[in-house]
């Protein structure tokens, strides 16, 4: 136990003195000590050094400042009674103090070392500093300069256990669609006109099986006597006219017409604050000589998906961001023992029993460079040991769980999309689990005949920076969008860079069971027309940039189709 306390230390470049360890060993419970005062000072910015060093005066006022106390997060309002079973407390005390010793058996899940007072300085990474915690930064400050500690050999192979045995689980697992290798891209412009004939074939495809664009015309046969106009094309421009109504310019592939939207069509209106430049619709007008006025704007939309049996659990995650120096460890280690059945109370476990899949949805590490001055929030400043790290807790998790890892834009795949698999290359420790596999960004796969659209979300950036009403916070919207105009990303050349294959790999061909997303670490689940839409949150705390635009992050937070319900489970 003493050498597992002294690693976990060392593994977060903190330096422990002599009288500082003894003080930690003599305590009752010095393993969630020591987790709880990690968490804590990985949460805060004491100095531009890489190594903290504490002594016993620093252990002494943390201890003041610390009750070990249970408390849970309120589920979302449409979570199951999963989040009771969370929620619930052991008796009507809810300021009831637990020893640190609880078993497994409790029905609380326990934020290591942290009271209950102090929930509103640790939720979402923020927090408010007591005079006792500005005494601990001080310390800290004044040791930053004493010993340095020699970097740990990060190989995990004598480490993971479980992952590498052969599963015990029959899956019906597929592969429907995965980009990796499918990439023809060369960059020039002929490969850009063929990117965008693709998304419009397409799209056309969808919308004239629409009943009301079944008849439609070319737009270059629109002539001054055409009274009805029924075309299906791609947004060129969308503007604002001197008196507020809309300007619709939108071409196929004979030619370009400008369509106006009267602001006094209020509903129709409504609808064209949300088109976007790129995306392709459907367009009923009536040509009135001089104007051609909009009378309806069709999308490809989604029909309701029935809905099929499940028998078995789904989890859902994305954004760990291992490596970083706000990696919520800790959390994510609860989570795992949770999958692995020993974590929770009866209900919970039983779940965890259930569950079949595993789907990380991108950004499984915090990357290299990706960012400017990133390297002064790593904990891990090289790619592979990011991975390797990675490995090794994913590899305590059940063998007969079967794990879908697809990449983000931290991750060491391409930046334009779609992102082909992580490559091998540097995530090796993680090709050689068994139950591992990977996909491109978007990806397809069937779990036991759920068809499930995974992407990471970066196309989300553009349509809350573009759409009125659009937020990061509320991301179903921009799911239930995304779904209804058949793209993932629609905008071109803007802040979610779009590699231009020859085929539009961004394109939603067929509406899915499941649409799981994450890169804006807020969770949110909707089930829109039979469609789980599902944004997994994270396992890092508020970063810097969050900060600047105000996006509150939901940590922690893990969701669960158990059975076709959904639920939240919450592991800070």
């Amino acid at each position: 136990m003493s050498a597992k306390i002294l690693f976990k230390f060392i593994e977060k470049g903190i330096n422990l003195s002599p009288d500082a360890y003894n003080k930690i060993l003599s305590l009752e419970d010095p393993l969630n000590f020591s987790l709880s005062l990690i968490v804590k000072l990985k949460s805060q910015k004491y100095s531009k050094n890489d190594l903290i060093s504490l002594d016993e005066s620093i252990v002494d006022e943390f201890i003041k400042t610390l009750e070990v106390e249970s408390f849970q997060a309120n589920g979302e309002d449409n979570s199951s009674s999963l989040n009771s079973d969370f929620n619930r407390k052991s008796n009507k005390n809810s300021s009831t103090t637990l020893n640190p010793n609880i078993s497994d058996k409790s029905e609380k899940i326990i934020e290591n070392g942290i009271n209950t007072n102090d929930e509103k300085k640790y939720k979402n990474g923020n927090q408010s500093s007591s005079d006792a915690e500005f005494k601990i930064k001080d310390k800290i400050e004044a040791n930053s300069d004493l010993g340095k500690i020699e970097k740990i050999d990060n190989s995990i192979s004598d480490e993971i256990k479980r992952n590498l045995l052969e599963p015990n689980t029959q899956f019906d697992f597929k592969i429907i669609q995965d980009t990796s290798k499918k990439s023809y891209t060369s960059g020039e412009i002929s490969n850009l006109i063929s990117y965008f004939k693709n998304r419009y074939e397409k799209l056309s495809n969808i919308l004239s099986k629409r009943p009301e664009l079944k008849v439609h015309q070319k737009i270059s046969d629109i002539t001054n006597d055409t009274k009805d106009i029924n075309i299906i094309g791609i947004i060129k421009e969308i503007r604002s006219t001197k008196n507020n109504h809309k300007m619709i310019e939108i071409e196929d592939d004979t030619g370009e017409i400008s369509v106006l939207v009267h602001k006094d069509n209020h509903d129709l209106f409504n609808t064209s604050e949300k088109l976007v430049k790129d995306e392709i619709i459907g367009l009923l007008a009536e040509n009135k000589g001089n104007l051609i006025i909009a009378s309806r704007i069709i999308h490809p939309g989604v029909q309701r998906v029935p809905e099929k049996k499940m028998d078995f659990a789904t989890v859902f995650t994305s954004d760990i961001h291992i490596g970083s120096l706000t990696f919520l460890e800790d959390a994510f280690v609860k989570f795992t023992k949770w999958l692995n059945g020993n974590f929770g109370n009866d209900n919970q476990r039983e779940i965890a029993n259930d569950v079949k899949y595993l789907l990380i949805a991108g950004d499984i590490v915090d990357g290299i460079g990706v960012y400017p001055n990133q390297e002064k929030e790593l904990a891990i400043k090289d790619i592979t040991t990011q991975y390797d790290e990675a490995a090794r807790l994913l590899g305590e998790i059940r063998s007969d769980i079967k794990i879908i890892i697809g990449p983000g834009n931290h991750d060491a795949s391409r930046v334009a999309e779609p992102q082909p698999a992580i490559p091998e290359k540097y995530a090796k420790s993680l090709y050689e689990l068994n139950n591992i596999e990977f996909i491109s960004n978007p990806g397809i796969v069937s779990l036991d005949g759920i068809i499930t659209l995974m992407y990471h979300g970066r196309g989300f950036d553009d349509i809350a920076m573009t759409v009125k009403g659009m937020s990061h916070e509320k991301n179903e919207l921009i799911m239930e969008e995304l779904l209804n105009k058949r793209h993932l990303a629609p905008i071109y050349g803007e802040r979610t860079p779009l590699a231009s294959e020859l085929e539009d790999y961004l394109v939603v061909d067929n509406v899915p069971d499941i649409f799981h997303t994450g890169h804006v670490h807020i969770n949110r689940y909707k089930n829109y027309n039979g469609v789980h839409m599902i944004n997994s949150g994270t396992f890092q705390t508020q970063t810097e940039f969050q900060k600047i635009y105000n996006i509150v992050p939901t940590c922690g937070e893990v969701p669960v189709l158990h059975k076709g319900n959904y639920k939240q489970l919450k592991f800070i």
